[in-house]
């Protein structure tokens, strides 16, 4: 089975999007699954993982109807406030029943406070994911956030963690610390895992595999095929190139490792992290 573990849809009519405005250009629009169909086909995609957009129970509402229609979104990442336990919990009791509701995201890099995740509340509410079952996609973005992923692995050991875009490397400048060395101490922790995704959005205009492969390899030496996985971050990835050339650049990026290795971070990574059902 093949994943993208990371991709998003938005409706500008159904819902509040505050990081999204005409700055963005190309993404300043409603995306839904008619359009990404096609893509997914031509990559041989089977199932994606559908991640919230913003903190509210409008987006995760949407997506959920979105996963009633098409067969092929096997997970949906959503929101609930995790600082406020007894408002989250009441939200996770009832989507919780429904199998395709997988965990739990926060914009946590649009927050004033870069250690908002660590604050004691917020610990409280990823506690109550782990209670639930639930996994918590970590916004990583460097470099704020991405060294508080020990802190979150050892306060909430129950809890699976997965750091989103293997949280933004400095590819454009040719960066490596801290970066590296932080991302080495969050592979310590075996409750966490972590997306091959967003990467060409990182990346200098013009990218390729080239660009990506340092990182990508750093990952893989650092965790593990099997506790990494694909993601398109679509359609933010159009802000950088289209759906299929972040497909094929990846894949390219991965050729040099093992058919069993390929086949876990194109898919079956995600599909056990994330309990997708074939």
């Amino acid at each position: 089975m093949k994943v993208d573990a990371h991709q998003h849809f938005w409706n500008l009519s159904r819902g509040d999007y505050p990081w999204l405005g005409p700055q963005h250009g190309p993404i300043y629009r409603t995306f839904e699954p008619e359009e990404l169909e096609p893509e997914l086909r031509a990559a041989g995609i089977d199932k994606t993982v559908l991640v919230q957009s913003a903190n509210s129970y409008e987006d995760t509402e949407y997506m959920l109807e979105l996963a009633e229609r098409y067969e092929w979104i096997g997970g949906v990442v959503g929101w609930v406030p995790l600082p406020d336990r007894r408002e989250a919990e009441e939200r996770l009791k009832r989507w919780t029943k429904l199998p395709v509701f997988k965990g739990i995201r926060h914009l946590i890099h649009d927050e004033k406070d870069p250690d908002w995740v660590v604050r004691a509340d917020v610990i409280e509410g990823l506690r109550l994911l782990a209670e639930y079952g639930m996994s918590f996609d970590v916004v990583a973005v460097f470099p704020n956030h991405l060294k508080h992923v020990p802190l979150l692995a050892e306060s909430v050991p129950g809890l699976r963690l997965v750091i989103d875009h293997l949280a933004k490397p400095p590819i454009a400048d040719d960066g490596w610390e801290p970066w590296a060395e932080q991302l080495a101490r969050a592979a310590q922790y075996p409750n966490v895992c972590a997306k091959i995704s967003g990467l060409n959005t990182a990346a200098k205009a013009g990218w390729s595999a080239a660009d990506l492969k340092p990182y990508v390899d750093y990952a893989v030496k650092t965790f593990g095929a099997d506790r990494l996985m694909f993601g398109s971050d679509w359609p933010v990835a159009l802000l950088a190139d289209e759906y299929g050339r972040v497909w094929r650049e990846t894949n390219e990026a991965l050729k040099d490792y093992s058919e069993t290795d390929v086949r876990a971070m194109l898919g079956e990574t995600a599909a056990r992290f994330y309990r997708l059902e074939r």
